[in-house]
């Protein structure tokens, strides 16, 4: 009898512990649904760490996503993050011969 009574607890107590689950899961926002961030002209260039009239040629080209809020042009973070992944890693020809033939280079060598 105390065997039936302890399964019976047992079995309450696996499906109180699955209800609070779903409520706790269906209460949780997922972090993709929170808003994101808007920022301004001036805060979105120097996160991409390019002047403003180059942050305008963007916008203008369709390549950085921007909202009107009255007057002031916004900048969703989350545009930001997908400029950046979807511009490609340019390495100018310059910049490797002149690492090469730096000072730090011929150095090392010696």
């Amino acid at each position: 009898m105390i065997q039936d009574h302890e399964a019976a607890v047992r079995t309450a107590v696996d499906d109180l512990v699955a209800a609070l689950l779903a409520a706790v899961r269906a209460e949780a926002t997922p972090a993709s649904a929170a808003p994101d961030r808007l920022l301004s002209i001036d805060e979105a260039a120097s996160a991409l760490g390019i002047g403003r009239s180059r942050l305008y040629d963007e916008i203008g080209a369709g390549r950085l996503r921007s909202i009107r809020v009255g007057r002031r042009r916004l900048v969703a973070a989350g545009s930001i993050a997908d400029f950046i992944a979807a511009t490609p890693a340019i390495e100018t020809p310059g910049a490797a011969a002149s690492r090469e033939g730096s000072y730090y280079a011929r150095r090392s060598t010696v």
